[in-house]
């Protein structure tokens, strides 16, 4: 990821004017401190050379503290806009990655695993906040103030210029160098965090299967070698981040250090006033303060970095089906037909040149033995994705050419392994009409032979139903919709 990423503005509104503000609090506290250098200077020379007292001095003085107190606004300002853009683009993000995931839908090809995902939107996402509230507004100062800062020594003394313009561009360098070393480690780091997740829901989910057969105890092994690879990864970056913060510290001190010495010689020399001197002096340090603080932010958003090159990868990929346009016809009204349809396995077709026409109102059964391709053909009646060679017609209009959403509006399904979700079997029928009333979710329950009362809890994953309960459930919430094609 770049350090502003132009995916970043496209997928993240809110970053715009965000950018705008900081860049424009950057140019103010480059002017501050420039007027701050000047006055402190000026009182100072005032006092040593000239014998001001604090009455004459009480103007400058009175000038500077507001110079501080505005510095400090300047800073609360920044914070402040940092934080609420950081929460919203945050938010933005977060509903990005979930809307992409659900607008996917199923897919044949084996993509990002549930839990990878779970982390991108969750962890991922929340680790980018130290790229928003820290590093990228210390990012656009440090474009601003050195180069500000910068000009006006170089106004004052173009020696301490010279030295200022050999010594800034090391502190970048080593950066780079560092950030490269740093951005592979984190990536390791991350991706290890991704499989330590998808091994943890998969034990999470085949639990009563791994203790049946007696093999639970033996998954704490490989558990504690992933977590122990995270342990050693995360204790690398943490190392490199320390190295390399003292290593831009000591760059930025000794590049102080050298034009302070240069300035004392020729101060001492009489070859520099001391007004100049003491304004090259506090502006010295300017220059390398926001870049010296770029390098430590780097390492609070490394992990967020690679999150949102995940993210943004996530983002970019182009959906398997084309973009539906026509409106979806009734299917009450019309027929369904298969025309030479031809879906493809691993090492057979699944479905083989399948022509076949429902007309409205027919009962159809498909039976056939396990990977036949019938819950395939329900896929392609449900356009989660077109097959790889033949079509399916609606009214003979291509299914792929229709507008998804319209079409599955007109399609109840009851899946082969339904899904539940925790609260109550009413709610769970419900969940497809929120507004159905009481009487009719209990003639959709009774239709479907289900003998469970409807306030019965029902936990994560159908927790508290039988097998055959959850199935009911499911065939209820699909009866209660009634619409026009029942899968």
């Amino acid at each position: 990821m770049k350090p502003l990423d132009p995916r970043l503005l496209r997928h993240a509104r809110a970053a715009r004017p965000f950018v705008l503000a900081c860049a424009a609090l950057g140019v103010a506290t480059a002017l501050l401190v420039l007027v701050q250098s000047g006055l402190l200077a000026t009182a100072i020379t005032r006092a040593f050379l000239g014998g001001t007292g604090l009455a004459g001095l009480s103007v400058p003085l009175g000038l500077l503290a507001l110079v501080v107190v505005g510095r400090a606004v300047v800073a609360w300002l920044s914070e402040t806009a940092a934080h609420r853009a950081s929460a919203t683009v945050l938010a933005q993000l977060r509903a990005a990655v979930i809307g992409h995931a659900l607008g996917s839908g199923p897919s044949r090809v084996p993509g990002r695993s549930p839990a990878e995902l779970a982390t991108l939107a969750t962890r991922g996402v929340d680790r980018l906040d130290g790229y928003f509230a820290r590093y990228l507004p210390q990012l656009l100062v440090a474009a601003v103030v050195p180069a500000v800062v910068a000009a006006r020594i170089l106004w004052a003394d173009w020696i301490s210029a010279v030295i200022v313009a050999v010594t800034v561009p090391l502190i970048p360098l080593f950066m780079i160098l560092i950030g490269r070393y740093t951005q592979r480690e984190v990536g390791k780091q991350w991706r290890t965090l991704a499989v330590l997740g998808n091994h943890f829901l998969d034990l999470v989910a085949g639990l009563s299967v791994l203790t049946a057969f007696g093999r639970a105890r033996a998954q704490r092994r490989s558990l504690r070698e992933i977590t122990e690879r995270y342990r050693v990864r995360t204790m690398r970056t943490l190392r490199v981040a320390f190295l390399s913060a003292l290593a831009l510290e000591l760059l930025a001190t000794l590049s102080v250090a050298v034009i302070a010495v240069s300035v004392g010689l020729r101060l001492l020399d009489g070859g520099l006033d001391l007004s100049t001197a003491l304004v090259v002096l506090v502006l010295a340090p300017e220059v390398y303060l926001p870049l010296r603080a770029v390098g430590a932010r780097f390492h609070d958003s490394a992990e967020g970095v690679a999150a949102a090159n995940e993210i943004f990868a996530l983002l970019d990929e182009e959906p398997g089906a084309r973009p539906y346009r026509a409106p979806a016809p009734d299917p009450s009204r019309v027929p369904l037909r298969l025309r030479g349809v031809t879906v493809r396995g691993r090492s057979a077709p699944v479905l083989d040149g399948v022509s076949l026409r429902i007309e409205p109102g027919r009962v159809l059964g498909v039976t056939g033995p396990s990977g036949a391709g019938k819950s395939t053909l329900l896929d392609l009646l449900l356009g989660w994705y077109p097959p790889d060679s033949g079509q399916v017609f609606v009214d003979g209009v291509d299914l792929a050419e229709l507008d998804g959403t319209a079409w599955r509006e007109r399609v109840a399904w009851v899946p082969q392994r339904p899904r539940l979700l925790a609260g109550t079997v009413s709610a769970n029928i419900r969940l497809g009409r929120p507004g159905a009333s009481a009487h009719e979710v209990a003639r959709a329950a009774e239709a479907a032979g289900l003998d469970v009362p409807l306030g019965t809890p029902v936990g994560e994953l159908g927790a508290g139903l039988s097998t055959g309960q959850q199935r009911r459930v499911a065939l209820a919430r699909a009866l209660l919709l009634d619409r026009p094609l029942l899968l």
